[in-house]
């Protein structure tokens, strides 16, 4: 589509040196009884586990790594409640704990220095053997170890995004990947954080923010700009300052409180959970991107200004001096505003990150890297920046010892929220509260903990001041709730033999809660139980029965 990617032209010109997949010259056919497409966590759970019912499994890896986030700096777990770990979601997490029970695994520091604490969880509980850090090349090993004991075969390669699933009816009988090969299975596990699958086979799904009114939520929609991690007072939203004539900054936009409540396109922002580490003999300076420009951290520059001295990202400890760094604060590793096109969805040239190829994806994901890698050298370098927020800065670089293919960048950026199928039941907010007056879920196949979170959708003017809007951070409590199954198959009429454990049916602000990959895990796990069963009955998803589901859900561990 001409001109489609609009603000990110420049962006397609620096980054297109990046590779892809050749095509093959003698297409291959693969053929599994389930074929999960995504290598996150999510889908190294249920390849694994179709493998335990007895089914043969391919998985197919987009990255050539396996593990998703998990393996890709978020070792700063976000679990809300370990009593939602089940099967293989909570041996992972205690193959974890095993691991750095071992001396030799403490190379850059001392166990006993480690912080005890981690993310509403002890960061090593001797009480459950559970983790809730760890480094992302002990996540990969162990999900290596895994696909490889199951015996799971793992191709590499990315759907072809347009006609890449064979439909028979409502039925899915192959699929094609960019490289050509073709896939044939009876069952198929969508894995992907984006929900390339479920659309290729005409899934119902939604994109962006629902309006509250649509399930009678309170926390979804466009809110005001006054939540968490937004901006100071006083920040001026024009190229130069105090005059509006000037023009906005990049990527904000003007606000209007009658659409509060409303809802829209946009998705909360993206970022890389960036390793960083402090240890001199392991640490990779960070050095100024090719494609810095200045003005791209304006808002940061003026923020300093402002008063802020730090928060820029998290340090979040994982052991051997190394960190998951986050996003935190108004001006941080998010890149607010870049995963979704400027102009309205009923423009032609409107995209955002679903609509885009793989090769797009790569670059606009190859342009975050930039953002957040300037970031950090500004905040070591850039005379804007004060001398002694230099000097603190300085001592962070990235880690010699991980993502070592790679430049030691995570290779995921953190797609937070993608396409989310709507299905013949949808989990709102008031299943996240368990809220009587609203349907129970009666067909539990994992359980969520966490907040309900959602990151930051886009920058505002409100008031006369640079603003963030979209945070939303609402509390559970930590009590966990149920996930329906019914939310993780398409409705009675679509596809009858797809399962989407991770863009499952949920409102934006549900799926910010059950988005968490421990989640997820629970989840990829009880799709290839139900797929497993769906074939020995001969029944589409939709038909399995759900006793004989439950029944082997405990069986195996899981938390209902």
């Amino acid at each position: 589509m001409r001109n489609r990617m609009g603000i990110l032209r420049f962006v397609l010109l620096t980054f297109l040196g990046c590779g892809g997949l050749e095509a093959q010259d003698t297409p291959e056919i693969f053929e599994a009884e389930i074929v999960i497409y995504g290598d996150a966590a999510v889908g190294v759970t249920a390849a694994v586990q179709a493998a335990k019912m007895g089914k043969s499994a391919l998985l197919i890896s987009q990255y050539g790594h396996l593990g998703g986030m998990t393996s890709s700096g978020l070792g700063w777990t976000d679990i809300g409640n370990s009593k939602i770990l089940g099967g293989l979601s909570r041996e992972f997490y205690h193959q974890a704990y095993l691991h750095y029970q071992k001396p030799e695994a403490w190379v850059q520091q001392s166990k006993d220095l480690f912080p005890k604490k981690g993310q509403g969880a002890p960061t090593f509980d001797d009480a459950t053997g559970l983790a809730s850090v760890f480094e992302p090349k002990v996540a990969e090993m162990i999900f290596d170890k895994w696909i490889a004991g199951a015996g799971v075969r793992v191709v590499k390669g990315r759907l072809k995004l347009e006609k890449g699933a064979e439909m028979d009816g409502e039925r899915i009988t192959g699929i094609h990947l960019e490289g050509g090969q073709r896939i044939k299975g009876k069952m198929f596990i969508d894995a992907s954080y984006e929900g390339d699958l479920l659309a290729a086979a005409g899934v119902k799904f939604v994109v962006g923010r629902e309006a509250n009114s649509q399930y009678q939520e309170v926390s979804n929609a466009i809110t005001k700009p006054v939540h968490g991690n937004n901006l100071r007072n006083g920040i001026d939203p024009y190229r130069v300052p105090g005059d509006a004539a000037s023009g906005l900054l990049p990527g904000v936009n003007q606000f209007n409180e009658a659409e509060i409540g409303a809802a829209d396109h946009r998705l909360q922002a993206f970022c890389y959970r960036m390793c960083l580490t402090d240890a001199p003999e392991n640490r990779v300076k960070i050095s100024k991107p090719k494609g810095y420009k200045e003005e791209d951290y304006e808002i940061l520059f003026r923020s300093i200004a402002a008063g802020q001295k730090s928060h820029f990202f998290k340090l979040s400890p994982m052991p051997n001096r190394k960190t998951d760094s986050n996003n935190i604060g108004g001006i941080s590793t998010d890149f607010i505003g870049m995963n979704y096109s400027p102009l309205a969805p009923d423009h032609s040239d409107y995209w955002n990150w679903t609509t885009l190829s793989h090769k797009e994806r790569e670059v606009l994901a190859g342009r975050h890297r930039e953002w957040q890698l300037g970031l950090v050298w500004s905040l070591q370098n850039h005379p804007r920046v004060p001398e002694g927020m230099r000097k603190q800065n300085a001592r962070w670089g990235l880690p010699k010892d991980e993502f070592v293919d790679n430049n030691h960048w995570p290779y995921n950026l953190y797609v937070r929220e993608g396409r989310r199928m709507v299905s013949d039941f949808v989990m709102t907010e008031h299943q996240c509260r368990q809220n009587p007056k609203y349907p129970a879920v009666e067909d539990s196949v994992g359980m969520g903990a966490y907040t309900m979170d959602s990151h930051n959708v886009q920058r505002v003017v409100y008031k006369g001041n640079l603003k963030n809007e979209g945070d939303i951070q609402r509390s559970l409590g930590g009590k966990p709730y149920p996930i329906s199954y019914k939310s993780i198959v398409p409705a009675k009429g679509e596809c009858e033999n797809i399962l989407v454990p991770w863009c499952l049916s949920s409102s934006h602000i549900a799926f910010g809660s059950i988005r968490m990959e421990p989640v997820g895990m629970v989840l990829g796990q009880s799709s290839a139980t139900a797929a497993a069963i769906a074939i020995d009955d001969k029944v589409s998803v939709q038909e399995v029965d759900y006793k004989k589901l439950k029944v082997r859900l405990i069986q195996d561990g899981q938390k209902l």
